[in-house]
Protein backbone atom coordinates (compact mmCIF):
# COMPACT_ATOMS: atom_id res chain seq x y z
CA UNK A 1 0.00 0.00 0.00
CA UNK A 2 0.93 3.61 -0.99
CA UNK A 3 1.50 5.68 1.92
CA UNK A 4 0.08 9.52 1.20
CA UNK A 5 3.10 11.21 1.68
CA UNK A 6 4.42 8.85 -1.53
CA UNK A 7 1.35 10.05 -3.79
CA UNK A 8 2.22 13.85 -2.66
CA UNK A 9 4.45 13.82 -6.12
CA UNK A 10 1.91 12.71 -8.57
CA UNK A 11 -0.76 14.67 -7.01
CA UNK A 12 1.49 17.78 -7.28
CA UNK A 13 2.05 17.11 -11.40
CA UNK A 14 -1.43 17.02 -11.40
CA UNK A 15 -2.30 20.38 -9.48
CA UNK A 16 0.81 22.19 -10.44
CA UNK A 17 2.67 22.81 -7.76
CA UNK A 18 6.42 24.01 -8.33
CA UNK A 19 8.29 22.39 -5.69
CA UNK A 20 7.90 18.83 -5.56
CA UNK A 21 4.70 18.50 -2.52
CA UNK A 22 6.06 21.41 -0.51
CA UNK A 23 2.99 23.12 -0.20
CA UNK A 24 1.36 20.12 0.40
CA UNK A 25 3.21 19.24 3.24
CA UNK A 26 3.40 22.59 4.72
CA UNK A 27 0.35 22.88 4.83
CA UNK A 28 -0.49 19.12 6.44
CA UNK A 29 2.54 19.84 8.81
CA UNK A 30 0.73 23.82 10.04
CA UNK A 31 -2.81 21.97 10.29
CA UNK A 32 -1.89 19.10 12.52
CA UNK A 33 0.72 21.41 14.72
CA UNK A 34 -0.63 21.42 18.12
CA UNK A 35 1.77 23.11 20.37
CA UNK A 36 3.03 26.41 18.54
CA UNK A 37 6.22 27.61 19.44
CA UNK A 38 6.04 31.82 20.73
CA UNK A 39 8.55 32.50 17.87
CA UNK A 40 5.99 31.42 15.02
CA UNK A 41 3.26 33.73 15.98
CA UNK A 42 3.77 37.19 13.78
CA UNK A 43 3.24 40.18 15.64
CA UNK A 44 -0.42 42.06 15.01
CA UNK A 45 -2.56 45.39 16.14
CA UNK A 46 -2.95 46.22 19.51
CA UNK A 47 -0.42 44.16 20.93
CA UNK A 48 -2.25 40.79 19.07
CA UNK A 49 -0.09 38.23 18.20
CA UNK A 50 -0.89 35.50 15.72
CA UNK A 51 -0.43 32.36 13.74
CA UNK A 52 -2.22 31.26 10.33
CA UNK A 53 -2.63 27.65 10.96
CA UNK A 54 -4.59 27.72 7.60
CA UNK A 55 -3.91 30.48 4.54
CA UNK A 56 -7.13 31.17 3.17
CA UNK A 57 -7.15 31.04 -0.69
CA UNK A 58 -11.22 32.95 -1.41
CA UNK A 59 -11.99 36.62 -0.62
CA UNK A 60 -10.20 39.12 1.27
CA UNK A 61 -11.93 40.32 4.37
CA UNK A 62 -11.51 44.21 4.31
CA UNK A 63 -12.74 46.82 6.65
CA UNK A 64 -16.45 47.66 6.37
CA UNK A 65 -17.46 44.48 4.94
CA UNK A 66 -19.79 41.74 6.87
CA UNK A 67 -17.99 38.40 7.84
CA UNK A 68 -18.92 35.16 8.76
CA UNK A 69 -16.76 33.07 11.13
CA UNK A 70 -16.61 30.33 13.92
CA UNK A 71 -14.37 31.38 16.84
CA UNK A 72 -13.25 29.30 19.99
CA UNK A 73 -11.66 31.12 23.06
CA UNK A 74 -9.52 28.71 24.90
CA UNK A 75 -8.41 28.94 28.34
CA UNK A 76 -5.83 26.73 30.16
CA UNK A 77 -6.91 24.22 26.95
CA UNK A 78 -10.76 24.52 27.92
CA UNK A 79 -12.72 25.74 24.91
CA UNK A 80 -14.84 28.61 27.41
CA UNK A 81 -16.31 30.58 24.22
CA UNK A 82 -17.33 29.17 21.54
CA UNK A 83 -19.45 29.82 17.85
CA UNK A 84 -19.94 25.63 17.61
CA UNK A 85 -21.68 25.82 20.53
CA UNK A 86 -23.98 28.82 20.42
CA UNK A 87 -27.71 27.68 20.09
CA UNK A 88 -29.24 25.77 22.69
CA UNK A 89 -32.28 23.16 22.07
CA UNK A 90 -34.52 21.42 23.98
CA UNK A 91 -33.09 18.81 26.49
CA UNK A 92 -29.31 20.40 26.39
CA UNK A 93 -28.49 19.78 23.35
CA UNK A 94 -26.00 22.24 21.35
CA UNK A 95 -25.52 22.85 17.37
CA UNK A 96 -22.96 25.49 15.95
CA UNK A 97 -24.04 28.89 14.49
CA UNK A 98 -21.56 31.27 12.73
CA UNK A 99 -21.11 34.48 14.14
CA UNK A 100 -21.48 36.88 11.70
CA UNK A 101 -20.47 40.98 12.07
CA UNK A 102 -18.93 43.64 10.05
CA UNK A 103 -15.03 44.75 9.90
CA UNK A 104 -14.50 48.15 11.81
CA UNK A 105 -17.85 48.02 13.84
CA UNK A 106 -17.90 48.78 17.16
CA UNK A 107 -17.50 45.41 19.38
CA UNK A 108 -21.01 43.58 20.42
CA UNK A 109 -23.19 45.48 18.70
CA UNK A 110 -24.60 42.57 16.41
CA UNK A 111 -25.48 39.97 19.52
CA UNK A 112 -28.89 39.53 19.56
CA UNK A 113 -31.52 36.81 21.29
CA UNK A 114 -32.93 35.20 17.90
CA UNK A 115 -36.52 33.31 19.01
CA UNK A 116 -37.08 30.41 16.78
CA UNK A 117 -40.42 30.67 15.02
CA UNK A 118 -40.56 27.13 12.95
CA UNK A 119 -38.93 24.87 15.21
CA UNK A 120 -41.44 23.97 17.52
CA UNK A 121 -39.95 25.79 20.99
CA UNK A 122 -36.96 23.85 20.28
CA UNK A 123 -34.56 26.76 20.19
CA UNK A 124 -33.72 28.91 23.25
CA UNK A 125 -33.87 32.72 22.97
CA UNK A 126 -30.14 32.51 23.81
CA UNK A 127 -28.22 35.25 22.68
CA UNK A 128 -25.34 34.72 20.31
CA UNK A 129 -21.37 34.17 22.38
CA UNK A 130 -19.54 36.66 23.22
CA UNK A 131 -16.03 37.09 21.02
CA UNK A 132 -13.51 38.91 22.43
CA UNK A 133 -12.77 42.76 21.14
CA UNK A 134 -9.92 40.74 19.30
CA UNK A 135 -11.83 39.37 17.29
CA UNK A 136 -12.89 42.57 15.59
CA UNK A 137 -9.00 43.49 14.52
CA UNK A 138 -7.61 39.67 13.74
CA UNK A 139 -10.25 38.88 10.66
CA UNK A 140 -9.42 42.10 8.64
CA UNK A 141 -6.60 40.72 6.22
CA UNK A 142 -7.65 36.94 5.99
CA UNK A 143 -8.89 35.39 2.95
CA UNK A 144 -11.98 32.84 3.05
CA UNK A 145 -11.15 29.30 4.51
CA UNK A 146 -8.39 30.51 6.61
CA UNK A 147 -7.58 29.71 10.03
CA UNK A 148 -5.81 31.65 12.61
CA UNK A 149 -4.82 31.38 16.08
CA UNK A 150 -3.81 34.27 18.27
CA UNK A 151 -2.85 34.97 21.83
CA UNK A 152 -4.90 37.73 23.14
CA UNK A 153 -3.83 39.99 26.13
CA UNK A 154 -6.26 40.75 28.92
CA UNK A 155 -6.59 44.40 26.97
CA UNK A 156 -8.03 42.52 24.11
CA UNK A 157 -9.97 40.06 25.93
CA UNK A 158 -12.24 40.04 28.82
CA UNK A 159 -10.30 42.47 30.50
CA UNK A 160 -10.46 43.30 34.51
CA UNK A 161 -13.94 41.69 34.09
CA UNK A 162 -13.28 37.70 32.77
CA UNK A 163 -15.97 35.80 31.54
CA UNK A 164 -17.11 32.39 32.45
CA UNK A 165 -14.10 30.84 33.58
CA UNK A 166 -12.12 33.13 31.97
CA UNK A 167 -10.21 35.61 35.23
CA UNK A 168 -10.29 39.09 35.05
CA UNK A 169 -7.08 39.78 33.51
CA UNK A 170 -6.02 36.47 31.91
CA UNK A 171 -4.65 35.97 28.49
CA UNK A 172 -6.52 33.57 26.14
CA UNK A 173 -6.16 32.12 23.09
CA UNK A 174 -8.25 32.94 20.22
CA UNK A 175 -8.71 30.32 17.22
CA UNK A 176 -10.34 32.06 13.89
CA UNK A 177 -11.85 30.38 11.14
CA UNK A 178 -13.21 32.50 8.08
CA UNK A 179 -16.31 31.19 6.27
CA UNK A 180 -17.67 33.78 4.06
CA UNK A 181 -16.92 37.44 3.62
CA UNK A 182 -20.15 39.20 2.42
CA UNK A 183 -20.87 42.00 -0.30
CA UNK A 184 -21.93 45.22 2.05
CA UNK A 185 -25.72 46.69 1.75
CA UNK A 186 -25.85 49.32 -0.17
Amino acid sequence: MLSSLALLPALDSLFGSKNGGADVALARERRTRIDIPPEMYQDGESGLRYYDVVEGKGKLAEKGEPVVVHFDVTYRSLTVVSSRQSKLLGGNRVISQPYEFSLGAKPGAERKREYAESANGLFSAQAAPKPPKALYAVVEGMREGGKRTVIVPPEQGYGDKGFAEIPPGATIQLTVELLEVRVPAS
